[in-house]
């Protein structure tokens, strides 16, 4: 099933804040409460809503984030994300198409604990080359 301007309204509202009270989206929505529930039920069974998280502010989120873009040897993924798994650091990978075969966005306490993340990276068996970008400031999160 699509979803409509209304649901697209709906999630977009609960990105924000996923807690804000039902009462509140529907008052947001011009609906009656008993509706936004039902849309936001439909939603999760669906699978279009499939959890709420957590967001932390930014003095709580490790001060130093970068993207490492990496180009593998052919067949070795598996045991490059092995790799990558075992990283702390590392805190998502995704395979990307064009010149990189991998994104993997790492987070550190300190340059020298990114350094060395991204040195492990680098020396991974299967990995071929990789690009790393530090993240300075983050101008837009819609997360």
């Amino acid at each position: 099933m699509q979803n409509d301007e209304i649901d697209q309204k709906l999630l977009a509202l609960l990105r924000e804040n996923a807690r804000r009270p039902v009462a509140d989206l529907a008052r947001q929505l011009g609906l009656a409460r008993t509706t936004v529930q039902a849309r936001i039920e439909r939603l999760e069974h669906s699978g279009t809503i499939v959890g709420y998280t957590l967001r932390s502010s930014a003095a709580t989120r490790p001060p130093l984030q970068a993207t490492v873009l990496i180009s593998i040897e052919p067949r070795t993924g598996p045991e490059v994300l092995t790799r990558l798994r075992s990283l702390p650091g590392v805190q998502v990978v995704h395979t990307t198409s064009g010149r990189f075969d991998l994104l993997a966005q790492v987070v550190a306490q300190t340059t020298s604990e990114l350094d060395e993340t991204i040195d492990r990276i680098g020396e991974a068996r299967g990995v071929k080359s990789s690009e790393s970008l530090i993240h300075l400031a983050t101008k837009l999160d819609r997360t």
